[in-house]
């Protein structure tokens, strides 16, 4: 879209739906609080080109116009919630500081390179002084657990180690609960970096050692509300999902999108930035499972909600202008899966007051 285009925005409370996937029209800020809580969030949002309404000339900007929503985010997330936040390197960085006030931890940087093939756009380097760019970057942040003890914000390290502490018991038992030589001290209890989360599964047996040998009169031990201590499955829901497939690394080589999957009108993209739906794939299946919500807050041409709709999540999204709007939903509409994804019933559009 040009950057002097006329715009068309989207009617307001136009929306989409096909199964579990809907698109409003509007912005989302006026529609967070209608979503469920979401599993994944995929922030592609504003760069600071000045390439649609909204988005700030430069980066400089670019803080100022994602903190409403990144309070939005953090208010709707849970503790397996993971973000995933596309940008340039320099939005990226102009931005960082504000997520981290927000609450969210920075887990890693995911680097798009396009390949020498785009360096066409980018390639005077006698004006630009530098080399050509070819790569964006998607960043993994997920949400920063603490606990609250005595007025007190400890990490889930500092927490652990905490209540171990209560129970007076020397360290190396938390190895004898665990059935291990050396690891429950070695990593579930070190002070030092190379701290271990305990799968849920340890944590549990380290919960129950506690309250069986600790004094009566410090229990329940490993408890957020002082009643009973809490469950194996309650640990488990405080870290953000991860699934990894041998091979993956946080450097992504594909070309911009082309071919079928790139939307055209005649020769002319639609879409400056339309991300590939494999990487949109690889963030859901990564941090999600069936059946979680996916969040699209800027959906452009809405792939992340495709990708979820065909990797049988759940999505909501939001789109501002009426072409991009347009586009999504029929995207949405016509994207076949295979079984047992597939749509059963119509696809519907629906415009409310």
């Amino acid at each position: 879209m040009s950057k002097t285009a006329a715009v068309e925005f989207v009617p307001q409370r136009s929306t989409f739906r096909r199964d579990g996937s809907q698109i409003v029209g509007g912005n989302a800020l006026d529609h967070y609080s209608e979503w469920s809580a979401p599993t994944v969030i995929i922030s592609d949002g504003p760069y600071g080109l000045s390439s649609y309404p909204g988005d700030p000339p430069t980066p400089r900007d670019l803080a100022k116009a994602y903190e409403p929503h990144l309070a939005a985010w953090s208010k709707a997330a849970m503790p397996s919630t993971t973000l995933w936040f596309w940008n340039s390197e320099l939005g990226w960085a102009t931005v960082h500081q504000s997520l981290e006030a927000a609450g969210w931890e920075f887990r890693n940087c995911h680097i798009w390179d396009k390949g020498i093939a785009h360096a066409a756009g980018n390639s005077n380097t006698k004006t630009l002084r530098k080399f050509p760019t070819v790569t964006e970057v998607c960043v993994q942040y997920v949400r920063k657990v603490e606990f609250s003890v005595g007025g007190q914000s400890l990490s889930m390290r500092d927490w652990l180690r905490h209540e171990w502490e209560r129970t007076g018991l020397p360290y190396t038992k938390t190895n004898d609960a665990c059935g291990v030589k050396n690891a429950a001290t070695r990593k579930y209890f070190t002070k030092c970096h190379l701290w271990y989360y305990p799968p849920p599964e340890a944590f549990a047996l380290i919960a129950d050692y506690a309250n069986r040998f600790g004094p009566a009169e410090g229990r329940p031990y490993f408890s957020t509300d002082g009643l009973k201590p809490m469950k194996e499955e309650e640990w488990g829901k405080l870290r953000a999902k991860f699934h990894c497939k041998a091979g993956i690394t946080n450097v992504w080589r594909e070309g911009a999108v082309r071919g079928e999957e790139r939307l055209k009108d005649s020769l002319k993209v639609l879409h400056m930035n339309q991300k590939p739906l494999k990487f949109m794939d690889k963030c859901i299946a990564a941090s999600s499972d069936e059946g979680d919500v996916v969040w699209e807050p800027f959906g452009g041409l809405c792939s992340g909600t495709v990708a979820a709709h065909r990797l049988g999540r759940k999505s909501y999204a939001a789109e501002l202008i009426s072409d991009f709007f347009a586009l999504a939903t029929q995207r949405l509409a016509t994207y076949d899966v295979s079984p047992p994804h597939s749509s059963t019933r119509p696809a519907e559009i629906r415009h409310s007051a």
